[in-house]
This record gives structure tokens, C-alpha cells and sequence, in this order.
């Protein structure tokens, strides 16, 4: 089958292009339509949709989305080349050009896209408009039947060991385009050449490094990810300039993490901008010397390593991980405690506490307490979102303004910022409540916060990213917990949290409101296991899917109900490599009935009526709010060990009562069987997990404890 791959900048003649498509059609091409101009506009709808095509996609119709750098370029470049730079990095054309047979610029500005898709597809014919296009068809149709000739596209070994050796103004673009196009890539043969070239003794800094780029650039294209990185990381090997040592191993990291995966060795990429930091630190460059402490820190805590993954190099070692951050003299400079002028006030016994609850968005575990506070006759309470005000929201979440501000030891203009925002309030407060251990906290502990005590709340997310390494906890006086082993895991990653100046410690169970979900459950709810939250890589379903298939081997009246939405596949692509695989699992058991998905509530509490076992399948939690829902209302708690926290001093295992965690699927299986063989021993199970949820976590109880940490024993 001959596929022909259309590409157009502009609205073509849609009657003259519909005719050709039939035409290509007839002579069994399947075509395919890259458009930059709107597809979806009104004025063009059905004219495309009257075209027979086999597929059809939107191309990136501006670049907004893309770096300032690019932008002035493509501001100084013709428009064929900006179509270029538009739709270069979309995987949908280039999957699709890797297959054409035939490629097509329909109008004068796509001819450049064409040429570019043309150097690594050899093998297709590239051509300029309709006709030429029907030639190139005819033609290959009628070779069908002849056996192949495919021109070789790789150059002897000495032309590019010579050329790759020549300044980068004079390597010839069209050998490197050849030599790195897809057939080569794909070639150990080809591979293995470009690797040696770019390593190759006394090459010039800058022609190593360019070159690098572009046999990375015909490595992706072949769909070589990991050589991609692997010929950016050792041409990087070669190279003394710290800075463009750094950014090639940055953009090393940057290939397989764009693909979703974790990148084989992303501490050389960490260390490599960490030295880069301490030199400009040295050298009194502190704008740079902050920008690359920031990136080492996005490149060490991106979320495809810790988040999106159902592992994480945390998960062996989290001391040994960040050792090499604190090694650094410009992350020693940014992490030394500053602490306070003076100690923060007691409460006051002659009027109410003036508490100042804040946060930046997200305030779902809030609720319970700014209501039970706001009416309390001891406190006078205001609540302050950062979010809502563009001015705080900035400063809130200015990761590298605020390492210039440590770095310059408090003498930047964003302290001064900071100051003129938040004075005013932490002179109101008596206690400032910080939900989320994130941007805010950081930008919050930048100044001194006067006699006015701070508390942070940490619940779990934060500990795998940055942000509790860019927050003075000198000047915390209170650090809340969700639960012991999120606490263990952020004091073995902050060392500030070990020192002298570090924050009391609090664990304290989120606010919850159990009471509503103790409700009467049906006979048939027995054989329902549920699932609360599947919108994360770590909730980790498939766990649960197995699980289901293990019960139904003994009894098929065994279904899993899904309650909430779905994971978001823009994430990331790890994220969505994911949400693929899942999908498929649950398509049968969908079908057959063995899976109900619910989809997004805002009553969980009628959805659990239904549900007789409820699941924690996750790789990690804090304290999963939704098994501690699902046993107030009297579903059975199977809870796998987190393999994030398990065999540690603290995991699951200690958070919840003994018989509700498992090992193994095997294991979530056998207990499940067992607590639901009878309607009896069903229902007594659930009983005793609805005591324990209602005694324990019910907000009647957890109330006491938050009034003690705001009030003390007032």
C-alpha cells in the first residue's frame, strides 16, 4: 500500500485537492493531510471533511508555546522556514513521514517542511504539488513488481571523519543531513560511525558539539531515543567548557524524558550543571550561577523520575541521592539557615489568634478547618490564596528569583518584593498556616517573619520535587506532617531538617469528615471491590486489575467499580505510555462487565454504598484518604504495601491496623476471599473497619489536634 503524505501551510483549492485525493484513492494510496492553517475553522470544516483521506492533522499553527530564542529566530527567518520550525517537533508528521512513500508540499512555503522530511526518508519521493504527486504514484505502482534498488545513504567512513573535523560554518548541511537520516540511524553500523566521529580527538568545541546535535537530531528521527542521548552525553564527555557540557548532557536528560522514560544516568547531566553553578558562584555571576542550580534541581526532581513512574530513585536511597546537591558550594549558599531576629509570640490569652490560613489554589484539605476556626470564639481567622492576586501568585512560584536572593545572601530585589507583599499580612498574624510545602513556602521563609509564628503543612507530593530545597526551615517553627514515613523521607532529602534550627515536628491526620459514610450497604455490595482516585501513574490501577482477575478465577460475580478521573494524558508521555497500556487491560473486563467506571463525583459517599472491598493500589501514598472513606463506610481495606515505603521503618504497614495490608495481588486475593466468603464475615469486617476509621481519622477526633497545634493548651 502507497502512502502519500500531504502538507500545506495555506488553504489549497479544495476542489482541485479532492479530485487528486480520488485519484491517489483509485490507484490504492492511502493520503494523509499536515496542515498549519486552522483545519477546525468554520470556514473549512466541511470541505475537509469532504476529503477522502485515510487521516488528517493540525499542525502547531504558531509558535507561542516555544522559546523566546526561537521565536527571534524564526522572526528573522522566511515563512517556508518558519513552517518548518512550526512543525518539525510534531510526532504525528514525523511518524507519518517516516512511512510516506511520497511526500507532498501543496503549496510554495510547505516545499521547505518537505525537503527537511525528505533527508530522512530516502526512499520517498518528494515532490511539489498535485500532479507531480499522481506521477510519482503511477510510478511507483508500476514498480511494484520489480525487485527494490535503495540508494545507499551512507558515506564512506572517510568522508565524514573529514568532515565532521571541519568548522561547523563549513560542514556540509546536506552530508549531515544524509549521513544522519533514518536508514543510517537505524543501522548499528551507522550509529556506532557517528558515535566515534563526535568523539574523535582534537575536533573544535563547537563542531563537536553541533555535530552531536545533529546525529541526536537523525537518532530520534529513527526512533533511537536512548542513542540519541547517548551520542549527546558522550560528545559532552569531551568537552571542558562547563556550560556547553552542561547543556548537552541537560539535553541528553531532556531526549528520554520527552519520551517518558527515565533517563539511564540523569546525576552526570545534575553534577554537570551543579559545576557550572559553583563556577559562576566563584566567579560572582549570580544570575547564572542560579539559573543552573534551578536547572540541576528541575533535572533531579522532575516529575517522569519521581512522579509519573511506579518507581523512584528516592525509593533506594533518598540520602545518597541529593548528597551530591549539597556537596555544592552554591547549593550550600542557598541552604545555609538564615533564622529568625527574634523567637515567635505565644498565642495571646487576652484576645482571640489572629490566624492567617494560606495557600495557592489547592485548599482540598482545608475546608474542615477554616470552617471549625472561622466560628471558634478563640481565633480570628482570614484566609489568603495566592493565587487569586497575579502579583503574589509571581513571587509565590519565582524558583530562580529566589536562588539569586540566597545567593546574594538577601540582597536582591526580590526580597524587597516579598516584603512589600507579605509584610503586611504576617504583621497581622499572630500564626501563619501554609498549606503545601511548595513555591509559597520558599518564597514565604525568603524574609524574616518577625514575631509572628509560621506552620507548614507537607503532605506528600512536595517531598519529590524542589521545593522543600529552596525553603528556609530555619524560620518554620512548626512543620506538619500527613503521616511518619512522608516525614522520614523528607528529613533523610533536607538536611536543615536535621540541624539545630530545624522545626518541631507534628503528624497530624487530614481533616476529615467520616461520619456521612457510615451508611447501610446492599447484599450484593459484598462482591464489589472499589477503587477511590485512579488519576496518578502511582495510584498504580493495573495493581487493582490484577488483583480483580485473581478473585474471579474462584467467583465471577467479583467486580471492580473505578471511582474519579481519569489520568491526563498531557502530563506527560509517561503519563500517557501508562494510561495506553491500562486502557487496554480494561477495554474486555469493560465490555464484560467485570469493570464499572464511574468517572468524577462530588458524593463519594453514595458511590461507596455500592462497594463492599476498598483498594489502595498505589506505589506510594501520604495517607490515602480514599481506603480511609472506604472503611468508615464499612468496605473491607485492602491495602498493598506501598513498594515506595515498604520494609521501612514506617509504611503502610504501621499506618494502618494489622491484616489490612498485603504483600502481593496473591495475597489482596486471599483476603478478599476470606472476609467475603460469608455475608457474616463480610459485614464484621466492615464493622471493625468503620470503628477504627471513626475513632481514629473522624474529624471529632483530628479537631482536638489541630486546636492543640494553633491554640495550645488555651
Amino acid at each position: 500500500m502507497t502512502e502519500v503524505l500531504l502538507v500545506a501551510s495555506s488553504r489549497p483549492q479544495f476542489g482541485v485537492l479532492a479530485d487528486s485525493v480520488r485519484k491517489f484513492n483509485a490507484q490504492g494510496a492511502h493520503v494523509y493531510l499536515g496542515a498549519t492553517f486552522h483545519l477546525d475553522a468554520e470556514a473549512v470544516t466541511e470541505d475537509v471533511a469532504a476529503l477522502d483521506l485515510a487521516g488528517r492533522h493540525q499542525l502547531p499553527r504558531n509558535l507561542n508555546h516555544r522559546s523566546q530564542a526561537l521565536r527571534r529566530r524564526a522572526q528573522a527567518s522566511s515563512r517556508s522556514v518558519r513552517v518548518w520550525m512550526q512543525a518539525q517537533r510534531d510526532s504525528w508528521l514525523r511518524d507519518r513521514a517516516r512511512r510516506a512513500d511520497v511526500l507532498v508540499a501543496l503549496d510554495a512555503n510547505a516545499v521547505y517542511t518537505v525537503w527537511r522530511l525528505s533527508e530522512y526518508n530516502r526512499d520517498a519521493a518528494a515532490r511539489f504539488g498535485l500532479a507531480p504527486a499522481l506521477k510519482a504514484v503511477e510510478t511507483l505502482r508500476a514498480q511494484e513488481n520489480r525487485p527494490a534498488r535503495r540508494a545507499s545513504v551512507l558515506p564512506p567512513l572517510n568522508v565524514v571523519a573529514r568532515d565532521v573535523r571541519r568548522s561547523v560554518d563549513g560542514l556540509p548541511t546536506a552530508l549531515v543531513r544524509t549521513a544522519t537520516a533514518r536508514p543510517v540511524m537505524r543501522s548499528g553500523i551507522g550509529a556506532r560511525l557517528w558515535r566515534t566521529a563526535i568523539t574523535a580527538p582534537g575536533m573544535p568545541v563547537k563542531v563537536r558539539a553541533a555535530t552531536s546535535r545533529y546525529v541526536a537530531e537523525g537518532m530520534q528521527w529513527a526512533g533511537r531515543t536512548s542513542g540519541a542521548a547517548l551520542a549527546l552525553t558522550e560528545a559532552a564527555s569531551k568537552i571542558s567548557d562547563l556550560a556547553l557540557k552542561a547543556e548537552l548532557l541537560d539535553e541528553a536528560v531532556m531526549q528520554e524524558i520527552k519520551k517518558g522514560s527515565s533517563p539511564r544516568d540523569p546525576g552526570k547531566a545534575v553534577a554537570a550543571q551543579l559545576s557550572y553553578a559553583d563556577a559562576e558562584f566563584a566567579g560572582g555571576r549570580l544570575e547564572t550561577a542560579a539559573e543552573a542550580l534551578n536547572r540541576a534541581l528541575f533535572l533531579g526532581f522532575h516529575r517522569v523520575l519521581h512522579i509519573d513512574q511506579l518507581s523512584s530513585p528516592l525509593a533506594k536511597d533518598a540520602a545518597g541521592y541529593v548528597a551530591p546537591l549539597y556537596r555544592s558550594k552554591a547549593m550550600q549558599a542557598v541552604s545555609r539557615p538564615r533564622g529568625r531576629r527574634i523567637p515567635a509570640s505565644p498565642a495571646p490569652v487576652d484576645r482571640p489568634l489572629r490566624l492567617l490560613v494560606t495557600t495557592s489554589a489547592n485548599d482540598n484539605f482545608l475546608h474542615l478547618i477554616r470552617e471549625h476556626l472561622g466560628n471558634h470564639r478563640g481565633v480570628e481567622l482570614r484566609y489568603l490564596d495566592l493565587a487569586e492576586s497575579k502579583h503574589l501568585k509571581r513571587i509565590s512560584w519565582a524558583a530562580k528569583r529566589m536562588l539569586v536572593d540566597r545567593l546574594s545572601d538577601g540582597t536582591s530585589d526580590y526580597q524587597e518584593e516579598v516584603e512589600r507583599l507579605m509584610r503586611p499580612h504576617l504583621d497581622w498574624a499572630d500564626t501563619v498556616f501554609l498549606e503545601w510545602a511548595a513555591g509559597p513556602a520558599g518564597m514565604l521563609t525568603t524574609i524574616d517573619p518577625g514575631d509572628t509564628r509560621v506552620i507548614v503543612r507537607l503532605h506528600s507530593y512536595e517531598a519529590f520535587t524542589r521545593w522543600p530545597h529552596l525553603t528556609d526551615f530555619s524560620r518554620v517553627d512548626d512543620l506538619v506532617f500527613v503521616a511518619p514515613h512522608v516525614r522520614d523521607l523528607t528529613t533523610s532529602l533536607v538536611p536543615m531538617l536535621r540541624g539545630e534550627q530545624a522545626p518541631r515536628f507534628h503528624v497530624l491526620d487530614n481533616a476529615m469528615d467520616l461520619s456521612g459514610f457510615n451508611r447501610p450497604k446492599p447484599a450484593e455490595a459484598r462482591f464489589n471491590l472499589g477503587l477511590i482516585g485512579i488519576s496518578q501513574v502511582a495510584k498504580d490501577p493495573k495493581w487493582a486489575v490484577d488483583v480483580l482477575e485473581r478473585v474471579r478465577k474462584h467467583d465471577e460475580r467479583y467486580r471492580l467499580i473505578l471511582v474519579g478521573g481519569d489520568m491526563d494524558p498531557k502530563t506527560s508521555r509517561a503519563t500517557r505510555e501508562y494510561l495506553r497500556e491500562f486502557e487496554k487491560e480494561l477495554a474486555p473486563l469493560e465490555e464484560s462487565g467485570a469493570v464499572v467506571r464511574l468517572g468524577p463525583t462530588d458524593d463519594v459517599p453514595s458511590k461507596l454504598v455500592d462497594i463492599g472491598t476498598i483498594l489502595s493500589s498505589s506505589v506510594r501514598e501520604g495517607c490515602h484518604v480514599g481506603v480511609m472513606e472506604g472503611a468508615a463506610s464499612g468496605a473491607v481495606p485492602v491495602v498493598r504495601d506501598w513498594p515506595f515505603y515498604a520494609g521501612k521503618p514506617n509504611s503502610a504497614r504501621t499506618l494502618y491496623p494489622e491484616g489490612w495490608v498485603v504483600g502481593s495481588p496473591d495475597e489482596a486475593a486471599e483476603r478478599i476471599l476470606k472476609t467475603t466468603a460469608t455475608e457474616e464475615a463480610w459485614r464484621s469486617a466492615g464493622e471493625s473497619a468503620t470503628e477504627h476509621a471513626l475513632t481514629v481519622w473522624d474529624w471529632p477526633v483530628v479537631r482536638k489536634h489541630f486546636e492543640e497545634l494553633f491554640l495550645g493548651d488555651s
